[in-house]
């Protein structure tokens, strides 16, 4: 039987894809993780796929949320859904130009680094079109989960649409998904 090899990491966009979006969410209590979020984030940890989250935060540029804030909120992320092997955050704001804001590729690469894995050889999981944008631009691979919020022409454009976060882990793990 012929294995397909597992990623060398999964990274993870935050808000959408692992936890309902709350804009600008300086409130631990709001945390609400999308369903089969658990299930999924253990299912890599038990096949031995180092995790990551990817996330553009600008409450913290723009002033909503302090940066103490955002980091009890990122504390009950990982007390509901397990620890993660990295997080790589962007707290700039839109006009600030930096490369690491999604889409730019360097939350990717950022995170692939502090794993010591090659951005290649990474899956990014993502709701947006920027995620998809900053998975191809890092070379790794995108995978998207399409929410309310997803505009249809993100959706067109994706690489790779799964239909949630248990078949976007599937795919990622190289499991043919049977519709």
């Amino acid at each position: 039987m012929h294995r397909i090899r597992p990623p060398a990491a999964v990274l993870f966009d935050r808000d959408g894809t692992l936890i309902r979006n709350v804009p600008y969410n300086a409130d631990p209590g709001l945390v609400e993780p999308v369903p089969g979020a658990r299930e999924a984030l253990d299912r890599l940890r038990r096949a031995m796929v180092p995790t990551g989250v990817i996330t553009n935060q600008s409450g913290v540029a723009r002033r909503l949320i302090t940066r103490e804030q955002l980091d009890r909120v990122n504390a009950e992320v990982e007390r509901l859904l397990g620890t993660f092997d990295t997080w790589a955050v962007c707290a700039h704001g839109e006009d600030d130009r930096c490369a690491c804001r999604k889409p730019a590729p360097g939350l990717v690469l950022r995170a692939a680094a502090a794993l010591g894995v090659d951005p290649r050889d990474c899956v990014v999981i993502g709701d947006i079109g920027g995620d998809m944008e900053a998975a191809a631009a890092a070379g790794a691979r995108g995978i998207l989960v399409p929410t309310a919020e997803t505009l249809a022409r993100e959706v067109a454009a994706a690489p790779e649409v799964a239909a949630d976060l248990t078949e976007a882990v599937t795919r990622a793990l190289g499991v043919r998904v049977r519709r």
